[in-house]
């Protein structure tokens, strides 16, 4: 290569740091290091609506957490500047202009009532795009007379009628997307700010971006770039469309089957080297030696040494936190030496020392409190019984839905303080069906997996918002599908109480027959009596509850097993 590379990651700050951007980040990283290039971090911040003022810090944060450094950004500066897009707008009104004087863009006059009718009228009659191009054919007296009007304006981009695009992917070879599939894009917004498809083109080239490696979701949208880059009379940078990351079920990541955010991983405390490398198994593999073995466990420098794009795979991996845990994240911690051990040990449980002294001084009587008070943050699994959150006649469908509705506000809630996290619960609970005291009794045993913690609010603002979330959503699969309300209830108790007293009688005649039932033994028997059986109901309860919520258990094994292939 005779240019310098020179590769980007540009990801938008409306959230907490994605998963995502560190497994395409990764490979641009590795990319631009491999050949000797430069790595750029841009942040495309243009969706003004979604825009989250802390996410910029959090996004970088998270890339240094990791230990991918770039060599521009906005906390760096650097010759191509500035890196935030919004401070870019005079280069996307510029380019815009210079595309409407060539004739490959037109100003588009159509209110969004009118926009969304077409649409759906399209839409109905099966025809391809949700635009009709009425402003395409405008002569210049009448768009002269428009912005004479005041009217307000779009910018589209001018897509042939006819032909083809064609590009070769580094991974997935050539490709081939009809015009005729391609409408005719939006490139500046009315209120003046640019698209994404006008400023990710703008930007790659005046940063001099040599290849654009992103997930594969953008392959339809690298047709509408390259037909950019031609209108322009800029030559394109290559393309690289990595495998999307997926849930266990196919389907693309998403936060509402796992835990996406950056920030979770880091606060449940995992390594970022066994990250990286999870991260890195998801969509290239590392050659095998000689006796035909593949290196799973590996560094960055390791995987440095002999990368290649070629390695890449095409299919969607699956994102296994199971192997996240134990495979990699659990060799990276007993691979440490014991004063490296001590000294990571030290660090993660640090961090939260801070968040919790406020709450949590004024309830220790003793330092020996303080893991009681804060276990839940650390445990992987809280092992709470989910009856506890159906009580009473509480509907478990409604309460499953309600703890799926809640992680959806709290996903959103903004900023992520006490304060901000009682309203939305509070809020919450006004709109359940179910009383205030079982909500946010189902709620503390959802988070904290006890019904005794510190505040509720105080509790959950200590721990990252993807914890919370995924903590509501486990519990929701727990209990979805399966009422036991009134009559149901009380049979299913019943029949819980007769089988475990029956199975502790058999164990109280075990213990006759073999002679153990003694003076000694007798005088705790009936504290152990008690004890028996509320586990033994507990454990029936479980067992029934899991019955009853999947009553085709052969089917369930069979799915399972597909899931873990």
């Amino acid at each position: 290569m005779t240019k310098q590379v020179v590769t980007r990651i540009a990801p938008s700050p409306t959230g907490d740091p994605h998963v995502g951007t560190a497994y395409i980040a990764l490979f641009n990283w590795m990319f631009a290091r491999k050949h000797g290039g430069r790595f750029i971090v841009r942040i495309e911040d243009t969706d003004r609506a979604r825009y989250d003022p802390d996410s910029e810090r959090m996004i970088l944060e998270a890339l240094s957490w990791l230990d991918l450094d770039w060599d521009e950004g906005p906390d760096k500066g650097g010759p191509n500047g500035p890196y935030r897009q919004s401070e870019r707008t005079e280069h996307y009104q510029k380019a815009a202009t210079q595309l409407l004087e060539n004739g490959s863009a037109y100003r588009c006059f159509c209110a969004a009532e009118r926009l969304e009718a077409v649409r759906a009228q399209r839409a109905k009659e099966k025809l391809f795009g949700g635009y009709d191009r009425a402003c395409r054919g405008l002569s210049a007296e009448e768009v002269e007379k428009n912005l004479a009007d005041g009217k307000s304006f779009t910018v589209r981009l001018k897509v042939p009628v006819d032909g083809e695009v064609v590009f070769s992917d580094l991974i997935r070879g050539q490709i081939r997307w009809s015009n005729r599939e391609t409408d005719d894009q939006i490139l500046l917004k009315s209120d003046g700010f640019p698209t994404y498809h006008l400023a990710n083109v703008v930007d790659d080239h005046l940063m001099e971006i040599t290849h654009v490696i992103r997930a594969e979701e953008w392959i339809a949208s690298t047709s509408k770039h390259i037909l950019l880059y031609q209108a322009f009379g800029w030559k394109p940078p290559e393309f690289a469309h990595m495998p999307l990351l997926r849930n266990a079920d196919k389907s693309k990541i998403s936060k509402r089957k796992n835990p996406c955010s950056l920030l979770f991983y880091q606060d449940i405390g995992v390594l970022p080297g066994a990250m990286l490398n999870f991260l890195a198994l998801q969509g290239w593999s590392f050659p095998k030696d000689d006796a035909g073995n593949e290196k799973e466990i590996f560094s960055k420098e390791e995987m440095l040494e002999v990368f290649d794009l070629g390695r890449v795979k095409k299919s969607g991996p699956v994102f296994d936190l199971v192997k996240l845990r134990r495979a990699v994240s659990g060799h990276y911690i007993r691979a440490l030496g014991p004063a490296e051990y001590d000294k990571k040990l030290r660090e993660y449980i640090g961090r939260w020392i801070p968040r919790m002294t406020p709450f949590l001084q004024t309830r220790m009587d003793t330092f020996g409190d303080w893991l009681q008070y804060a276990d839940f943050i650390f445990k992987s699994e809280l092992g709470y019984d989910a009856s506890a959150l159906v009580s009473g006649d509480v509907s478990a469908k409604a309460l499953a839905a309600d703890l799926d509705s809640l992680a959806d506000e709290l996903m959103n809630a903004r900023p992520w303080t006490k304060e901000r996290i009682s309203e939305v619960i509070y809020s919450a609970a006004e709109k359940s069906a179910i009383s205030r005291k079982k909500f946010f009794t189902a709620v503390r045993y959802a988070v904290t997996g006890t019904d005794k913690s510190p505040p509720l609010d105080e509790s959950m603002a200590c721990v990252e918002r993807f914890v919370v979330t995924s903590r509501l959503r486990d519990a929701s699969k727990q209990i979805a599908g399966f009422d036991l309300s009134g009559d149901a209830k009380k049979a299913l108790d019943d029949n819980v109480k007769a089988k475990a007293e029956e199975l502790l009688a058999g164990i109280e005649n075990d213990l006759t027959t073999k002679n153990l039932a003694d003076e000694k033994t007798l005088s705790k028997q009936k504290k152990m009596r008690e004890d028996l059986l509320r586990k033994l109901t507990a454990f029936l309860t479980g067992e029934l509850k899991a019955y009853f919520h999947e009553p085709d258990r052969n089917n369930r094994q069979k799915s399972d097993c597909q899931n873990s292939e």
